[in-house]
């Protein structure tokens, strides 16, 4: 997984704030999307409008859930990451051309040009979500979590794209998957299903929430 914008996403103060802000979230997704074009020789096309209701429908689910983020605050931020994803391949707000790569620009591994160029938007959405993750991770406990090797797969890439397509609360399993949590694949939209919630609501002496039904 490239994350060339992760260093420049983690300089940014309070970087999990933030980005509840529709001009943050904008801006940041926008520079990613920039840099992940030049890198893979691509033209990305934004549409504002449906990366707004992306934005707008991502911050109702979040808030919904927020407080499990007093339960396992490194397992939520993987979490919510994981619901922006799923709303930015609901959405669908990046529309991906191949350009030429411009003179001077290193030549990205044979195994990540393949993974783009098979799914350039899934590509942009999910290193957006990867990238905003290892971010927040260093500010707040000074590491980014480790990639699996699936990230750099094709085969879980085709796996991936099959399954969102049917149906989206997917990503979140598969963005579990490449960072290195537990997939939930039966209810991946439910915070209270997430086996690190549950590990840790089994901690002695940890305060209880009031769960409601899973998300699908």
């Amino acid at each position: 997984m490239d994350l060339r914008f992760k260093d420049e996403l983690a300089s940014m103060p309070d970087l999990g704030h933030r980005l509840r802000r529709l001009r943050w979230f904008n801006v940041t997704f926008r520079a990613n999307a920039k840099a992940v074009a030049a890198a893979y020789g691509l033209r990305f096309d934004i549409d504002a409008a449906r990366l707004t209701r992306a934005f707008l429908d991502w911050v109702e689910i979040m808030e919904s859930e927020k407080r499990f983020a007093a339960v396992n605050r490194a397992d939520f931020i993987v979490f919510t990451a994981g619901l922006v994803l799923r709303e930015l391949i609901r959405q669908e707000p990046a529309r991906a051309t191949v350009v030429p790569l411009r003179a001077g620009v290193a030549l990205p591994s044979e195994k990540a040009m393949e993974i783009v160029r098979f799914w350039p938007e899934g590509f942009l959405y999910t290193n957006y979500c990867v990238s905003v993750v290892s971010a927040i991770y260093e500010q707040e406990f000074g590491q980014a979590p480790a990639i699996d090797q699936c990230a750099d797969d094709l085969r879980t890439w085709w796996s991936y794209r099959d399954n969102v397509a049917e149906m989206p609360s997917y990503a979140v399993a598969f963005l579990d998957r490449f960072l290195g949590a537990e997939p939930n694949w039966v209810a991946p939209g439910s915070a209270a299903a997430r086996y690190a919630m549950q590990q840790a609501l089994l901690e002695p002496g940890r305060p209880g929430v009031t769960l409601t039904e899973p998300r699908s």
